[in-house]
Parts: structure tokens; C-alpha cells; sequence
């Protein structure tokens, strides 16, 4: 199993990550590092301290799922795991990730089970986007129907337990052991995502072209989550937007693809009015500061909620 690590101004993160990968299998897995134009000196203290790991730059950042294209085509291995640069493996997790592949032939990607840095879970099995489970599921509705006996554990996928492996529709991003033929098969990673909703696409892809789609809790990953992104919240979190929409029209017919995009311009348009009553009535500078950050935003998806990937929001 190759690895592939994606990442932007995370030095810290990322030589966290890749420390752990020199014990994560045995040996040390190939590894690639695909670079989207950092000037934290990130690049330069990995071919110091891990000479060899190959270091690639992609200066232009074409966004997340172009710079996991560009580390899988440095490789051939049969197996390939992509990961964020915000994640430390632990002991084994390569050999664990490789071993159910091999065990089930017909998955072509297999998510790891997720933790934060304090030991707690982080969901990462998730219903289609754009679908009334995947609505369902963020709420209380979700919340009490994963209670039902017999019919939760079935039936929740971010409010499941997280301690069997199963078919699902997709898993988060933050670490993908995929299987190299299938990856192939469907042509990688969509590049017209800059980031979000790029694993999500591929997972719908390799369902549809026969392959399954697994969470496998073989192996428990930390991943911190929103290290590169915190510094651009606002613009984060209106990238979200913009590549759901993408996802929207590229996989549902017009009608229902319209009708998605309208209930995301409804909820925009609630959170522009109800963070402009907000600022007029709070005192405190750090809040209207954020507010008022946030309302610029909101203001620029309601004129163009489709519009090309925000410059601010860098992927790795």
C-alpha cells in the first residue's frame, strides 16, 4: 500500500502524520506528499527529516482531489491510502487497511474508523448527500431513530456505533484506503471539486460501477480536523456550499438538483437574516467582527452560490 498525504501550511500536522507512518506498517509504507503551494516551510522539513518520502509541489493548488490524483499517479501499487495531513496512524493500520482489502475483493475504498485527539469518535459514515436519510440523520429525528432497537444500529450511519464494518454510501475524506484498479476504473478523484464533497462524488462513482464502498473500523486513526481550515472558517464553510451544489447537478436530474439548490439558497438566506439581527444588537467587537465576515459571505453566495472556488480556501 502506497500512501498518499495531501497538505497546506500544516507543517506541524503534517510531520505529526508522518512520524507515525514510519510505524504504522512494517516496513514504512512508500509514501508521497502532495504539496498545494505552502509557505510555512512544510516542504523543506520533510526532505530534511524523511529523505525518503517524496516530496511533490503543486504551486497552481488545484484543489484537494487534483493533488491526490497527482500523489496516486507516482505510484503503482495495487493499494492505495489517501490521507489529510491532520491524521496520525497508529501501529499496524497499514498492514490492517491492506489485509481487508485483500479479504474483500469487490471494495474499492474502505474508510478507517475516526477518532479526535482526546479518544472520541468522529462519525464518518454518512447517507447520499441531497437525500431526506442524509437530513434525517443530522437531527433529532436521526438521533432518535439510531435508538430503536433493532432498527437503529441497521439504520443510522453517523449516529451509529462505529464498531462493525458495513456497506455505506460514503465516508469522510480525512482517510480512504482505496483499491488501486477501482480508483483507476472510475478516473480518480473529480477535479472539478476544489474541496468537499470530493469523496462523496467518488464513493457514488465506484457504487455505480459495481464496486462497494466499506467502513471498516480495523484500525483507529486520530484526526484533529479543520487544521488548515480554521484560519478561513467563512470561506470554508461557503466552499461546502458551493461543491454540494456541484454534486447536486452532477448525479441528480435537473428537477431535483434545482430544487436542492433552492432549499440551500432558503437556508443562506435565513442565516444572512438571522446574523444581521445579530449584529445589531450585539456589543461585543469580536462578535460583530465574525458576524460581519459572516455576512459578507453569505451575502456573496446568494448572488453567485455556484460561483469558481473561493481563492481563500486552500485544500490539504
Amino acid at each position: 500500500m502506497a500512501v498518499v498525504v495531501v497538505s497546506y501550511n500544516a507543517r506541524d500536522d503534517l510531520l505529526l502524520c508522518l512520524r507515525s507512518l514510519q510505524e504504522a506498517g512494517t516496513p514504512a509504507p512508500p509514501t508521497i506528499v502532495v504539496d498545494n503551494g505552502s509557505n510555512d516551510g512544510g516542504p523543506a522539513l520533510v526532505r530534511a527529516q524523511f529523505p525518503l518520502i517524496e516530496v511533490v509541489i503543486d504551486p497552481a493548488n488545484r484543489g484537494y482531489g487534483a493533488a491526490a490524483n497527482l500523489g496516486a499517479g507516482r505510484t503503482d501499487l495495487p493499494y492505495l491510502l489517501v490521507l489529510n495531513s491532520d491524521t496520525v496512524l497508529p501501529r499496524g493500520a497499514i498492514d490492517a487497511l491492506s489485509d481487508y482489502l485483500d479479504a474483500h475483493p469487490r471494495v474499492g475504498l474502505a474508510g478507517p474508523r475516526l477518532r479526535a485527539p482526546d479518544g472520541t469518535l468522529e462519525p464518518s459514515c454518512h447517507a447520499p448527500l441531497g437525500t431526506l436519510r442524509s437530513v434525517l440523520e443530522k437531527g433529532r429525528v436521526g438521533r432518535a431513530l439510531a435508538s430503536v432497537p433493532g432498527f437503529g444500529p441497521r439504520w443510522a450511519l453517523i449516529n451509529g456505533p462505529h464498531d462493525r464494518a458495513r456497506s455505506v454510501p460514503w465516508v469522510t475524506g480525512a482517510a480512504l484506503a482505496i483499491r488501486r484498479s477501482a480508483f483507476d476504473a472510475v478516473g480518480g478523484f473529480d477535479e472539478s471539486y476544489f474541496m468537499y464533497a470530493e469523496e462523496a462524488d467518488l464513493c457514488w462513482r465506484l457504487r455505480h460501477a459495481g464496486w462497494e464502498v466499506h467502513f471498516a473500523p480495523v484500525a483507529d486513526l486520530v484526526h484533529r480536523g479543520g487544521a488548515s481550515t480554521a484560519p478561513v472558517r467563512g470561506p470554508m464553510a461557503l466552499q461546502k456550499v458551493r461543491s454540494a451544489i456541484r454534486f447536486y447537478r452532477r448525479h441528480y436530474a435537473r428537477p431535483r438538483a434545482a430544487l436542492l439548490v433552492l432549499g440551500i439558497r432558503t437556508a443562506m438566506l435565513f442565516r444572512y437574516g438571522r446574523d444581521a439581527i445579530r449584529l445589531r444588537i450585539t456589543g461585543d467587537p469580536l462578535t460583530r467582527s465574525r458576524l460581519a465576515e459572516d455576512l459578507t459571505l453569505w451575502g456573496r453566495a446568494l448572488r453567485r452560490p455556484d460561483a469558481d472556488p473561493l481563492p481563500e480556501a486552500q485544500p490539504g
